[in-house]
């Protein structure tokens, strides 16, 4: 995956990894036994992000975080490093079978960026990568998965919500103003990750979370001009 974020340092006694291969999505299947990411994360011994990165394939996880994070859900480590073999250890509190192909959902990461300081989309763009998502998790968020897609963000304007790299997914399906949350929006031909909030004229305020840039507001009767490309619904987390 196209990612560019530092690996996680391991201390000593911790520099056995897995392999790559399918490993990011068998971990987002242990985590989605957990009530959630944050308990699962603390049975591994990792911060959120941490959790976050292995799942999004930005990260190695080392060996003894993996192994407390099966261990509590009876899960095999086999399993976890080759895909091979039962999820489930013998004995062990089977769920249910897993079929990797029906347990996920793919979005499309995109290789454009999507402005939050000045910049535009790319024309044409072409498909990095898939990004996984348990479709459990996106039905616990009343997405579907056809109607999402993932950009990176480029600039500072929505720090400390959004910074410079981020990958951000969108929803196509949320393509009108709901109230006030972070959209992916075109304007004068540019594209903006942007807080929205609707005025009481009828207007509506193009809000970038870092203060240094200057609130934008669009009149009622140029609304037609801002066009809502879709809602932003995940940033390493749902939001």
């Amino acid at each position: 995956m196209a990612y560019g974020e530092k690996k996680q340092k391991k201390q000593a006694g911790e520099d056995v990894s897995f392999s790559y291969s399918g490993l990011e999505t068998r971990i987002a299947a242990v985590a989605d036994l957990y009530e959630s990411r944050k308990q699962a994360a603390l049975t591994a011994g990792a911060a959120l992000s941490s959790l976050q990165r292995w799942i999004a394939g930005d990260g190695m996880p080392a060996f003894d975080s993996v192994a407390l994070l099966a261990a509590a859900k009876k899960v095999s480590l086999d399993w976890i490093a080759t895909g091979n073999g039962e999820m489930f250890l013998s004995g062990g509190a089977k769920v249910r079978e897993v079929n990797v192909e029906d347990v996920y959902s793919y979005v499309p990461l995109y290789d454009a960026h999507c402005s939050a300081g000045h910049g535009s989309w790319t024309e044409g763009a072409q498909v990095l990568t898939q990004l996984a998502f348990t479709t459990y998790s996106l039905r616990k968020q009343g997405l579907d998965p056809s109607k999402l897609s993932a950009i990176r963000v480029d600039g500072d304007s929505m720090e400390s919500i959004l910074s410079h790299g981020d990958t951000v997914v969108i929803d196509h399906g949320r393509n009108s103003l709901e109230g006030e949350a972070i959209y992916v929006i075109r304007l004068d031909d540019h594209l903006y990750a942007k807080r929205l909030q609707r005025q009481f004229d009828g207007a509506v305020s193009i809000i970038s979370q870092n203060k240094e840039y200057q609130t934008m507001t669009v009149p009622k009767e140029r609304l037609g001009d801002l066009e809502i490309i879709g809602r932003v619904v995940w940033a390493g987390g749902w939001i």
